[in-house]
């Protein structure tokens, strides 16, 4: 384990306090060992592009938690009513979030192409007022890349999902059909907050991914239309790289790495939190 734990030490931890510190510095192309207080995020939050792609990632993750919990939840329900063929079922369903992001933005870029994909395919049928140009235009864009971003991850929710139900017992479904409880009760006035866990820790992890969201940005739209997409993954990616100011994408950097661990803290607590009280009971 001591390389692992010197990798993580020196490389992971040092690289993160060494972003950390260029943030406070007025490093440009080059890191500057000098210090300027909070004048680069001061200057941060006042970018209106910064600010916009605050914005685009906050109406982004709301869209996006929130379609893969609803698609998740119903496909697990799906799978559990033990249908036939469930092992392929889970398979294919859970597959593309084995793809890379990148792999997942080119395939949705191309389906939503309005000269190339659903719409001109749609078109050729004889339907020829048919639209669907979300991807070109500025007010709906953000909603096509949730689109192709749902599509991969709503597998990882529909497996967290599917071991909750899994874990539920027979008798508490005996229970409610002697009862006479329809199911759609059962699912929302037990089901549900018996998954509390599974579903806090699928909205942590989506949340986390919305968070450092990227790839599919740059594979579908490079943050385009204009910067209708624009996202702060991509914003400190190009002032890292091309407009070569670091001090700034430090401390981008810095506010997603912040976000990132105020999302998972609450959520390490309650686990540990429930850790202990199982051990002592």
């Amino acid at each position: 384990m001591l390389p692992m734990a010197v990798t993580v030490l020196f490389a992971y931890l040092g690289t993160v306090f060494w972003s950390v510190r260029v943030s406070v510095s007025s490093s440009r192309t080059l890191p500057i060992n000098d210090f300027v207080g909070m004048a680069q995020y001061v200057r941060l939050f006042g970018s209106e592009r910064w600010m916009l792609s605050l914005e685009n990632v906050v109406l982004f993750g709301a869209v996006f938690i929130l379609a893969c919990l609803i698609l998740g939840f119903l496909l697990a329900v799906f799978i559990d009513q033990k249908v036939a063929g469930e092992g392929v079922l889970r398979t294919v369903f859970l597959y593309p979030y084995a793809m890379s992001f990148v792999a997942t933005g080119l395939i949705w870029q191309w389906l939503l192409n309005p000269q190339l994909g659903v719409q001109s395919t749609v078109r050729s049928l004889g339907f020829e007022s048919f639209t669907f140009d979300w991807i070109a235009t500025q007010d709906k864009v953000i909603y096509a890349i949730a689109l192709a971003a749902v599509w991969q991850a709503s597998g990882l929710v529909m497996a967290l999902m599917l071991a909750g139900l899994r874990g539920i017992d027979d008798s508490l479904w005996k229970a409610a059909r002697i009862d006479g409880i329809p199911t759609w009760r059962v699912y929302t006035s037990i089901v549900l907050p018996m998954l509390g866990p599974s579903i806090g820790t699928a909205v942590v992890l989506l949340a986390v991914s919305v968070v450092k969201v990227y790839d599919v940005v740059v594979a579908m739209t490079q943050g385009g239309p204009g910067l209708a997409s624009e996202v702060p993954g991509k914003f400190i990616m190009d002032n890292l790289f091309i407009r070569s100011n670091i001090g700034l994408a430090s401390a981008a950097s810095t506010v997603l790495l912040m976000t990132v661990l105020a999302l998972l803290a609450p959520w390490m607590y309650a686990r540990a939190r429930a850790a202990r009280n199982g051990g002592h009971r």
